[in-house]
């Protein structure tokens, strides 16, 4: 749907910038899901009684009111994009115009290439949904379960938000061609700013950190650099120099690599795993620093793949490709439980694994990124 928002020559331009800003929206639940099933645990729990076990439900609870609301949105906001769901009146009732199609050597070389890509996702995806395994092992047995002072700023999502708020303000100070717009953002940021002040001011001796809670960076990452993203993209594509979407898409896989080199020299020397006890306190910051590296390898992927899938996919193949992109996705979440069967193993070997992984689809990348060009 949102591809053929940009079939119009006049938008194809701005199609990446377009799922970008699709796929930060994306985000923006998943930025206050951490901090909505952790508050409902402990609701469940101190307030009705329930064990940790039980309490969980309540933290999938938060989960399924979200998907009811998001197909309400869905439904009553449909007049909104019912424009890109509705065949045109002439491809109903047949027309005599002949309809162009691709040559079928065209439409297989486009739909190899595209193979070639699923691939390279298949084991972006594997690399990075760690965070929902391994590096949640390594929340929970590896860092830190407190924090305090400055650091203990980044576990308050309202804190992430107001750091939203000033980066947005910068950007709007900035791209804005009024002086009433200027002021708008200037204020927002001076009020954002204030907030960062008071929340400082008042903060607790120490703050409690538990491991889901490393979960909402990634998302507020995302939140927050999408507009980097664009800007930087957009400035290159003025001045002629924006890369295509295959070397963005291998440069993200050497930036995941990047990550998992971090905390492969960092966990060099911490002691053998013993699930489920605690065996070591990591500052939260190399966690913190991981994600931040990540979500710019995930800008550079998952938003802009799918981008390349809605503009290379051939037309009558378009929805089928879709779903390849996201067969490939959920490939790399089966596959996401290997590095888990490596837990027992000493920690750099595990993240080295992942390195590895993210450098050799990198090469691949790289090796074919000629041929993916001429469809890009």
């Amino acid at each position: 749907m949102v591809g053929d928002l940009y079939n119009d020559p006049r938008y194809a331009g701005s199609r990446d910038s377009g799922f970008s800003l699709f796929y930060m929206l994306i985000n923006v639940g998943a930025l206050f899901a951490p901090t909505a099933a952790i508050k409902a645990m402990e609701w469940a729990q101190t307030d009705l009684g329930f064990s940790k076990a039980d309490s969980y439900h309540f933290a999938f609870a938060v989960a399924c009111v979200s998907v009811i609301v998001s197909i309400l949105i869905y439904y009553f906001g449909m007049s909104t994009f019912r424009q890109v769901l509705t065949v045109k009146k002439a491809e109903k009732k047949g027309s005599d115009a002949p309809i162009e199609e691709m040559s079928k050597a065209e439409t297989s070389e486009r739909i190899l290439c595209l193979v070639f890509v699923y691939a390279v996702v298949i084991f972006f995806w594997m690399a990075f949904h760690q965070n929902g395994l391994t590096l949640t092992w390594f929340a929970d047995e590896f860092t830190a379960t407190s924090s305090t002072g400055l650091q203990s700023m980044l576990f308050d999502v309202t804190n992430l938000v107001a750091c939203i708020f000033i980066v947005y303000g910068i950007f709007g100070i900035f791209q804005s061609k009024t002086t009433k717009a200027r002021t708008i953002y200037g204020t927002l940021m001076v009020l954002a700013i204030a907030f960062l002040g008071y929340k400082y001011a008042n903060i607790a001796d120490m703050t409690e950190l538990s491991a889901p809670i490393f979960q909402q960076f990634n998302a507020c990452f995302v939140v927050m650099l999408t507009p980097v993203s664009i800007a930087l993209f957009g400035w290159l594509a003025k001045k002629g120099k924006e890369p295509k979407a295959p070397f963005k898409i291998g440069l993200g896989m050497l930036v995941a690599a990047g990550a998992y080199l971090l905390m492969t020299m960092s966990s060099i020397g911490l002691p053998a795993t013993d699930h489920p006890n605690h065996v070591a306190d990591v500052t939260p910051n190399l966690l913190v620093t991981t994600y931040l590296i990540l979500t710019f390898a995930e800008l550079l992927l998952s938003p802009i793949g799918i981008s390349f899938v809605t503009k290379v996919a051939p037309a009558k193949y378009k929805g089928m490709m879709m779903g390849g992109w996201f067969v490939a996705t959920a490939l790399g979440n089966k596959l996401v439980s290997i590095p888990g069967h490596m837990w027992d193993m000493p920690l750099p070997i595990v993240w080295g694994t992942l390195m590895g992984i993210c450098l050799l689809a990198a090469a691949f990348i790289f090796a074919i990124i000629k041929r993916l060009n001429k469809v890009a």
